[in-house]
């Protein structure tokens, strides 16, 4: 992290030199191009090299009461959800990296208690255009709302469904390798296989395997003209080995439990749907999950969903399968008339038109999660769910600077807190800067 922070100095002090200084630059190569919109962008002109050194920081403050606390009580939180520092370019034109350090702890696992991570680190060849190989340390691929950067997620946080599955997209301090490509501007697919670590203990200290698959099918694919499909598929074996398998959820209040800075500390209640927090070695074998995703943009609206479905197979006869679906549903409206931009398997970013006074937008989305597990305490009970109302707004002031608000009800089915709650409301207010 030394050697990344004073690279990144070095090449921010060289920015502001240039700045202060008149004068000539020489090169041993091809001329030059400076960019410092949106961070600092140097590259030849012959596309052959280039590095941009940029970032993104979301400050988050919420409030929340009911089923959100173990006693019902409001509590609040005020943390940093993302901090990063971003180095990426492009090497002898067919290579290309990607580094992205977190300065926050929050965009990773419960398992990340250290001082910072690596979100990314990795590194392409992209000399089989259009195909991509991809290696290192990344986010393996599943579902429309992780494909879209947190950056121009519409709410602040990405669909509650996803918790069922939180295994299928995040790297958990792995490495991976991903085919993917494009076609007929179209089509998009991608491919991946993942060693994880972390939570995970096989007997034999053998890590958890992991493969992804996604395919998208675009026919319309242009800002504020859309029309998207897409599939995804992701399989881990977790025989002989041992693992928290509680299916949780913060439903939509990440301040209920933060994995860095404020939270509500022991107060703070998430909802569990399934499984048991220690789950012996052998209890269970594959563990599969799939997803369909759909969305259709015109002009400054769009509507988008996903359903996702998981199963836990059970490897003994002592156990039961767990199964697991959720969906969601959002529509959004840029009051404003920009159109949400769009590449090829993922949202982007809504651009203001007026400089002025920005661009505004409003989004509502419906989140539904549950699970059956008729395997200890939950046997006795019916299939637990899990229902969230998030409701809107963004103001995209510039490029660079973004302020949110949500409101979120949420409403639980056979399950309360310690205080016999079983619904809880607050708020959430991000300001982000992106460079």
């Amino acid at each position: 992290m030394k050697h990344f922070a004073g690279f990144a100095a070095s090449a921010l002090a060289l920015a502001i030199s240039a700045q202060a200084f008149a004068g000539t630059v020489t090169t041993d190569g091809a001329d030059l191009v400076i960019k410092t919109k949106g961070g600092l962008e140097v590259g030849t002109t012959d596309k052959e090299f280039s590095f941009k050194l940029g970032g993104r920081i979301q400050a988050d403050y919420s409030r929340f009461d009911g089923f959100y606390t173990k006693n019902g009580d409001t509590a609040d939180a005020g943390y940093f959800r993302r901090a990063f520092v971003e180095l990426g370019g492009v090497l002898y034109k067919d290579w290309a990296y990607q580094i992205n350090y977190d300065l926050s702890q929050n965009s990773g696992g419960d398992n990340r208690k250290e001082d910072g991570y690596f979100d990314e680190a990795s590194l392409a060849y992209n000399g089989f255009s259009p195909l991509s190989i991809k290696v290192g340390r990344f986010d393996p691929e599943f579902g429309l709302e992780k494909a879209t950067s947190s950056k121009w997620v519409t709410a602040q946080e990405r669909t509650a469904a996803y918790d069922l599955i939180d295994w299928t997209n995040g790297h958990n301090g792995g490495l991976g390798i991903q085919l993917s490509g494009s076609a007929a501007d179209s089509f998009y697919g991608s491919v991946g296989v993942f060693s994880k670590d972390a939570t995970n203990a096989a007997e034999d200290g053998d890590s958890t395997t992991q493969f992804n698959l996604r395919g998208v099918f675009a026919p319309m694919h242009e800002a504020g003209n859309v029309l998207h499909f897409g599939v995804n598929l992701a399989q881990r074996d977790l025989s002989d080995t041992a693992f928290d398998g509680r299916i949780r959820s913060r439903l939509g209040m990440r301040g209920v439990s933060t994995d860095g800075g404020q939270d509500a500390g022991d107060n703070g209640n998430r909802l569990t749907l399934a499984g048991a927090e220690v789950t012996p070695a052998g209890a269970f074998g594959d563990d599969t999950a799939w997803g369909v995703e759909a969305a259709w943009a015109m002009g400054p609206f769009s509507l988008q969903g996903e359903y996702v479905s998981r199963t836990l197979e059970a490897d003994s006869s002592a156990y039961d399968d767990i199964d697991a679906d959720g969906y969601y549903v959002q529509a959004a409206y840029t009051l404003t008339g920009e159109a949400r931009g769009y590449k090829l398997g993922k949202f982007d970013a809504v651009k203001p038109s007026n400089k002025q006074i920005g661009a505004w937008e409003v989004f509502y989305r419906y989140d539904h999660l549950s699970a059956e597990d008729d395997n200890g305490s939950f046997a006795s009970r019916d299939d637990v769910e899990g229902k969230v109302h998030n409701l809107g707004v963004n103001w995209y002031a510039n490029e660079a600077v973004k302020i949110s608000g949500v409101y979120v009800k949420a409403k639980v089915d056979n399950a309360t807190n310690s205080n016999g709650d079983d619904d809880g409301d607050g708020f959430v207010v991000r300001a982000q800067y992106v460079f």
